[in-house]
């Protein structure tokens, strides 16, 4: 006999024989159909023990679920003086008949566009878990702002995490009953077959039975059996000793995706989860679900929610997803951390999945990051659950994918304009309520907008993850590239690059946290030739009425005309403008990377001369002076063919003080400095036409600072792989940094 035995209770000893009697079966024709004495079939119906197998078939054939009939487990008590049976060796004997396909359904794992399953162990990350749940956290929009700033804007993230995480592992010891929640790809699924892989391997509750059950599977199953038959069946060859497992407690039970269970299932499979969970209350359960699923709680289960990944999760990811590939990890997260967007993504494992398989194509992120925002979009639009052939109940039927993008799009813009990074979820349903209105067959009904208003935002964060509750009652996108994403595209594809939506982009060329949204406009434009050509006039514009800053720009043209170098000259004109304006020295030396480092270039010839001026102008102490000052300048002398300028460096270099002890030299440069500078100034105008003393005040500085960082934002545009005509992106070219009166001479000439 296989296990223990089963007995009938009462009531289910009346539906047998209700069922005798509609199958018009007797006692002695039922034994003869299975192929059974009578014996047990009378035991049966006298509520006797009967072998478990033949409880089971009796019940099969009956059509009755033989969970729903049998009587209550014994008690503990009765557990404990049952001496016939070897729990310990039913464990290790179920263990190894499991073995196989917990290995084959949890040891490996394929998303997204990954041509072949990957093994778990050879990629999987140490999940962390946040025990406070986000979304119920009591704050304020003041306090989730606190650490974002104009300043420090680039390197803003909306999910910074400051509550305390728990590593995975302790979470799941710490509590008997386990609501694991998350996001979209947040990597619940597969922490869930890490479990299963790491019991059955005998690395974590060993003495245990790890059992699986995808819920959407169970809910789906023909006939629709309770959960602990389909466990019982749920193999290749049906374990019927798993209940003796389950009453002893000796099973860690992985229910994963509640939310994956279609709303006609949900209230049988909910109501199976609390009574399994109730009648095996001894066993470690683990569930998971989608944050803002479903609107129910299990009183027993604690619920925590799984957090983003932090760095070392996203570098330990990494390495093992390039471990033996051409690509090197150190070059994937070298570029990751030069550009703070596409990190913020690399937070969600999906996501990072994303990233690691676009950067391997060509081992470098593309230069368009709209297309591969829009990738990471798709994938959570609508990718992530087609390809586990998951159909979502449509909250708002009306709204396909693309009319949620433009909601999306139409909410991103208003919060955004308004610096509404987090935004109160009455605010969110308003701006949903006042898109769904004007839907075809648009509910007319207030109240009734309402609550559809509600149910949309809900099923935005449960069905895609894109809007986030940040707190009770806050919600934000779940990512700053989102939020920014969602706004070029209100630009660009809702409002069709109209040129009313065009000039209002241009609007906010100024202001730096545009920068992105500038970015992926122009990345995602068919044709980007109307918005680069707005951009530059916006920016000509902010030095144009002038007078002084335009004499700059003319300095500017002749100094660069002036040179004989093999690069272009708005490349030339950049460098001189960094090299000249006196902006506190916060500006790049070039627009263009490319610029050689030789010693007898003209360009290092005033670089070096530059740095020698802004040294001196500094009074730097004599410590400094060989190495900044000296030593420079007699190179310049060793390699530069100009006498003139030659005698007038050695005469400089001459009065420079030299073995003066530390007062002496610090006299010399309180009374000599000044003069001395002002005379390296006056050569440097004289031989080379730079280091003059344009005075700007500071109005004039913040203009050229605006000026410079519009310009360097219309080259990053040009550079990123966006559509542009030749024409238009040679007469941007040659027209940056020139002074106005030559962009309007050159405009005439054309």
């Amino acid at each position: 006999m296989s296990g223990r035995s089963l007995s009938c209770s009462p009531e289910g000893i009346q539906k047998a024989k209700k069922a005798l009697i509609r199958y018009s079966l007797t006692q002695k024709a039922l034994a003869e159909d299975l192929g059974i004495t009578r014996q047990p079939i009378g035991k049966f119906f006298t509520g006797k023990p009967v072998d478990r197998n033949l409880f089971v078939q009796i019940c099969d054939r009956l059509d009755l679920e033989w969970e729903e009939v049998v009587a209550e487990p014994a008690s503990e008590t009765e557990i404990n003086q049952d001496n016939s049976i070897d729990i310990d060796a039913i464990v290790q004997e179920v263990r190894e008949k499991i073995k196989p396909r917990i290995q084959e359904r949890c040891g490996t794992m394929r998303v997204l566009d990954m041509t072949q399953p990957i093994g778990l162990n050879d990629i999987y990350t140490s999940v962390n878990i946040l025990e406070t749940i986000t979304g119920q956290q009591r704050l304020g929009i003041d306090e989730l702002l606190e650490e974002c700033t104009n300043e420090d804007f680039d390197r803003f993230t909306l999910s910074r995490i400051t509550t305390k995480r728990v590593p995975g592992l302790k979470a799941v010891e710490k509590y008997p009953k386990l609501m694991i929640l998350g996001k979209p790809g947040a990597g619940k699924t597969t922490f869930l077959k890490y479990l299963a892989i790491q019991c059955i391997g005998g690395e974590f509750q060993a003495e245990c039975v790890p059992i699986f059950i995808t819920l959407k599977n169970f809910a789906e199953t023909a006939n629709k059996p309770g959960l602990l038959r389909h466990i019982t069946e749920d193999a290749i060859n049906p374990i019927s000793s798993i209940q003796d497992v389950l009453t002893y407690g000796k099973a860690l039970v992985l229910l994963d995706g509640l939310d994956e269970v279609r709303e006609e299932d949900s209230n049988r499979v909910l109501k199976e989860i609390r009574e399994f969970s109730d009648r095996f209350s001894k066993n470690q359960f683990v569930m998971t679900c989608r944050i803002a699923a479903k609107e129910y709680t299990f009183e027993k289960f604690t619920e925590v929610e799984v957090a983003d990944f932090d760095a070392d999760q996203i570098s330990n990811f990494t390495n093992n997803w390039f471990k033996d590939k051409a690509v090197k990890p150190e070059a994937f997260i070298k570029r990751l951390e030069e550009n703070n967007r596409i990190k913020e993504l690399a937070a969600s494992p999906l996501l990072l999945t994303l990233l690691c398989l676009a950067f391997e194509e060509s081992g470098d992120f593309p230069a368009n990051r709209s297309e591969l925002y829009k990738e990471g979009l798709d994938a959570l639009l609508k990718k992530w659950d087609a390809k586990r052939g998951i159909q979502r109940d449509q909250i708002y039927k009306k709204l396909s994918v693309q009319r949620k993008e433009d909601l999306l799009s139409k909410m991103a813009l208003t919060t955004f304009e308004g610096s509404e990074y987090f935004f109160k979820q009455k605010v969110a349903e308003q701006y949903i309520t006042k898109y769904i209105r004007n839907l075809p067959g648009a509910n007319t009904d207030e109240e009734a907008l309402q609550l559809d208003s509600e149910q949309v935002l809900r099923s935005i964060e449960h069905h895609h993850g894109l809007v986030v509750a940040r707190a009770k009652g806050i919600y934000s996108f779940s990512h700053l590239t989102f939020h920014e994403y969602f706004t070029a595209r209100e630009f660009v594809v809702v409002r069709q690059s109209s040129e009313e939506a065009l000039q209002n982009l241009v609007s906010h060329i100024t202001d730096r946290r545009w920068r992105e949204v500038f970015l992926l406009a122009v990345g995602m434009s068919s044709n980007a030739n109307s918005l680069l050509r707005l951009m530059k006039d916006r920016v000509d514009k902010i030095v144009a009425t002038d007078n002084k800053l335009q004499q700059f720009l003319t300095w500017l043209t002749q100094k660069s005309l002036s040179i004989e170098v093999p690069y272009k000259p708005s490349a030339v004109r950049a460098f001189y403008f960094a090299l000249d304006c006196t902006l506190d020295r916060a500006l790049d030396y070039t627009l263009d990377p490319t610029l050689d480092r030789a010693l007898d270039h003209p360009l290092d010839l005033d670089r070096t001369l530059d740095s020698a001026l802004n040294f001196s102008l500094d009074r730097a102490d004599d410590r400094a002076l060989n190495f900044h000052l000296i030593r420079p300048l007699k190179r310049i002398q060793d390699s530069v063919l100009n006498q003139g300028l030659n005698q007038a460096l050695q005469q400089l270099t001459n009065q420079l003080p030299k073995n003066l002890n530390w007062e002496e030299s610090v006299k010399w440069w309180q009374t000599k400095s000044q003069a001395w500078t002002e005379e390296l100034r006056a050569v440097m105008i004289q031989y080379r036409n730079i280091g003059r003393n344009w005075q700007f005040s500071q109005h004039r500085k913040e203009l050229l600072k605006q000026y410079y960082d519009t310009n360097t934002l219309l080259v990053e545009c040009l550079n990123s792989d966006c559509y542009v005509s030749r024409e238009v992106r040679q007469q941007i070219e040659d027209t940056l940094l020139l002074p106005i009166a030559e962009i309007k001479k050159r405009q005439q000439q054309s």
